[in-house]
C-alpha cells in the first residue's frame, strides 16, 4: 500500500475501524489495521495522548531527515551576497536550535536530551539540499527532531530568500534512516 492510500481520520482509532477501511480500501483491510494498530498516540477512545516511554529501554537512537528548497537560478547566484548574511550557516543553526525545540512544537513528542545535532545545507542544481541528523540515549526516538531541523532549516533559507523570489519551493521533507529503539533499523528506499 502507498503512503497516499493510508487514510488518517479520527473515525479510524474507533470501534468500527475495520469497516471503515473495508469501505474506503477493499483489499488493504489487513496492511491498514496494521498501520492504525501503531499509532500509538491514541488510547483505546481515540483520545490523542502522549505515549508513556518509561518502560523503555534507554538505547542510543539516531535519526537523518531532508528537505529540499527548490531556488531560481538569480537566487542562487545571489546567495553569496545575501545582506542578511550567509543563508546556508544561518539555516544550519536554526535547524538545531529547532531540533532542541521539537517537544515545544510538536504537541505529543517527549523533550530529549540530545547528545548530538548536525544540519548541514549544500548548494546544489536546483537549489539547496539540506540534511539533518539528531541522536539521543534516551527511550524513544528522534525522528521528530531532525525532521523539525530539516524543515525549520529550510524555512530559514526561504526567509533569508524571499526578498529575491517569492515562488521558493520546500520540497520533499522527508525521513531518511533511523536506528535504535524497538522498532530497529529504517532507511528510506
Amino acid at each position: 500500500m502507498d503512503d497516499e492510500e493510508i487514510v488518517y481520520l479520527s473515525e479510524l482509532i474507533q470501534d468500527d475501524a475495520p469497516e471503515v477501511l473495508r469501505e474506503l480500501h477493499p483489499g488493504a483491510v489487513a496492511e491498514t489495521l496494521i498501520v492504525v494498530e501503531r499509532l500509538s498516540h491514541y488510547d483505546e477512545a481515540g483520545q490523542a495522548h502522549m505515549v508513556d516511554v518509561g518502560e523503555k529501554t534507554a538505547t542510543r537512537r539516531e535519526a537523518v531527515a531532508a528537505a529540499f528548497v527548490e531556488l531560481s537560478e538569480v537566487v542562487l547566484a545571489a546567495l553569496p551576497q545575501n545582506p542578511k548574511g550567509n543563508p546556508l550557516e544561518v539555516a544550519r543553526f536554526a535547524g538545531i536550535m529547532a531540533a532542541k525545540k521539537t517537544s515545544d512544537l510538536i504537541p505529543m513528542c517527549h523533550p530529549l536530551a540530545l547528545s548530538f545535532v548536525d544540519v548541514q545545507a549544500t548548494v546544489v542544481e536546483g537549489g539547496v539540499a539540506i540534511e539533518a541528523t539528531a541522536a539521543t540515549v534516551a527511550g524513544t526516538g528522534v525522528e521528530m527532531e531532525a525532521m523539525v531541523a530539516a524543515s525549520v532549516a529550510a524555512l530559514t533559507v526561504y526567509d533569508m530568500t524571499k526578498a529575491l523570489d517569492k515562488g521558493i519551493r520546500i520540497r520533499e521533507v522527508v525521513l531518511l534512516r533511523k536506528s535504535g529503539g524497538k522498532s530497529g533499523e529504517y532507511r528510506r528506499g
